[in-house]
């Protein structure tokens, strides 16, 4: 596991990373302490972050299951995939099918190393290092073309990624350019901070409070209202039960219900086709 005393070429330790904070909400070891001082100060706000971090891999688990099971969706393209973490895209993918393939996309060189070191041996999956802000130099980038075939429906995952790219740099034409690459008949996964607004004045305090520190700390964030999040999805048929608070996604027979802390009704996720 990576310590702060050894840290991979080309890593700032002054300055804070999105997937290593999320890293640390998950339990993992790859952070280092500018990291966790970030994490800390959120959890002061939202003691419930790291079950917030929970939530969102639990909803990604079941996206895959049905995208495979059900859809027939066999590839896909995770953009911001974060750290390699227990219960990755290729894990539940190729469990159901093992001749999925995943391509792995995030920023962070630690991502790059660890990814590479985990996947060396799978033959099925991959990771490149790129800008979700840079759609084309993805959707072209040798590995991509070389493990996804455009002439057939993709899963594209844009799990918890959307919500780091400000309104200035247009995050709704981002996820046009990428989901007008995809063939007809793909999928898309959004998962997102929420503001709820005026239907939860409290929650939304505390969210703007939230985006307020992750914007002064990691110099992205933002917490966006329903109407902002399903906009990503135009043009697409946006499966029931719609945009929904993660727990509330398709969850599994049995599952006890979930306890609604300060981040349930704040990061909700949707799973839209492609017509």
């Amino acid at each position: 596991m990576t310590r702060d005393k050894a840290a991979p070429p080309g890593i700032d330790l002054n300055v804070p990373s999105v997937a290593r904070v999320y890293d640390y909400f998950l339990g993992g070891k790859d952070n280092f302490e500018v990291d966790r001082k970030v994490a800390e100060h959120a959890l002061r706000i939202t003691p419930d972050g790291p079950a917030a971090g929970q939530a969102n891999r639990a909803f990604l688990r079941r996206v895959i299951r049905f995208l495979v099971t059900e859809a027939g969706i066999d590839q896909f393209l995770d953009l911001g995939s974060g750290l390699p973490t227990q219960g990755n895209v290729h894990e539940v993918a190729t469990e159901h099918n093992p001749a999925a393939r995943v391509v792995y996309v995030d920023n962070d060189p630690i991502v790059l190393t660890h990814g590479r070191a985990l996947l060396a041996a799978e033959g099925t999956a991959t990771v490149i290092q790129a800008d979700v802000r840079a759609p084309q130099e993805i959707l072209n980038d040798p590995d991509v073309r070389r493990f996804l075939d455009f002439d057939r429906p993709i899963g594209l995952l844009l799990f918890a990624i959307l919500h780091h790219l400000g309104d200035d740099e247009n995050p709704g034409a981002v996820a046009a350019e990428l989901i007008d690459a995809m063939p007809s008949g793909s999928y898309v996964a959004i998962s997102h901070f929420r503001d709820p607004g005026e239907r939860d004045p409290e929650g939304s305090r505390k969210a703007r409070e939230v985006e307020r520190v992750f914007n002064e700390s990691l110099g992205t964030g933002r917490w966006r209202t329903d109407e902002e999040i399903l906009a990503f999805a135009d043009g697409l048929t946006v499966l029931e039960p719609g945009l929904v608070p993660l727990a509330e996604w398709r969850p599994d027979p049995g599952a006890p219900a979930p306890q609604q802390t300060d981040t349930y009704h704040t990061f909700v996720g949707l799973l839209a086709r492609k017509p």
